[in-house]
């Protein structure tokens, strides 16, 4: 799963390297958290090169005022709202980190050590003229499994091209398992060094 994530400098520059063209309207100084609704920069295709743009995060829901923000790979082509996105308008999604919430509801940071930013697999619509964007999610890894039961679908940098222009190998990555993470908890961090305290006083 993936509720909220975050971009810095690093991630714009990272995104400005990667891609061939950049949209006029990118907000390249727009870093901090991104919650759903909320506008991030998106890789994604134009013709034949890769294209950075800006895009709402999150689909409007048919059924309730609430946003679709993520997708199940394993099921996203057997949905009718999902289905023509993933096979034509797939996208990468950059981020430095992005976090989750264990079961006593402490916030937990996953950053991806061999890479500059997390590319997490994606695709995009238009909705009254305006581009939306949905994370896919995958299950989670031994890195993630005892936060959540599911993560986003990471990608390596050397297969955003395959992701985003080969229609025909799009099953092929559904099916692929995320990369390890490394995960930091502030509250875990505290209770170490508590502990610490206690046994120097001993």
């Amino acid at each position: 799963m993936c509720c909220r994530f975050f971009i810095d400098e690093e991630t714009i520059n990272d995104i400005q390297r990667i891609v061939a063209k950049i949209d006029v309207n990118v907000n390249t100084k727009r870093t901090g958290d991104i919650y759903p609704s909320d506008t991030a920069t998106i890789i994604a295709k134009k013709n034949r090169n890769l294209y950075a743009e800006d895009m709402r995060w999150g689909f409007p829901s048919y059924y309730n005022s609430q946003l679709m923000i993520n997708a199940r790979a394993e099921s996203a082509l057997q949905k009718q709202s999902f289905s023509e996105s993933v096979l034509y308008r797939r996208c990468i999604v950059p981020a430095k980190k992005f976090y989750e919430w264990d079961a006593s509801k402490t916030k937990v940071t996953f950053t991806y050590p061999e890479s500059p930013s997390i590319y997490m697999a994606g695709f995009y619509h238009q909705f009254q003229g305006e581009q939306r964007f949905i994370v896919l999610t995958t299950a989670a890894n031994d890195s993630m499994k005892r936060i959540h039961d599911r993560m986003p679908l990471i990608l390596r940098e050397n297969q955003i091209e395959e992701w985003i222009f080969a229609d025909h190998l799009v099953d092929k990555y559904l099916k692929l398992e995320s990369p390890m993470l490394t995960k930091y908890q502030e509250y875990e961090q505290m209770s170490f060094l508590l502990d610490d305290y206690d046994l120097n006083r001993l």
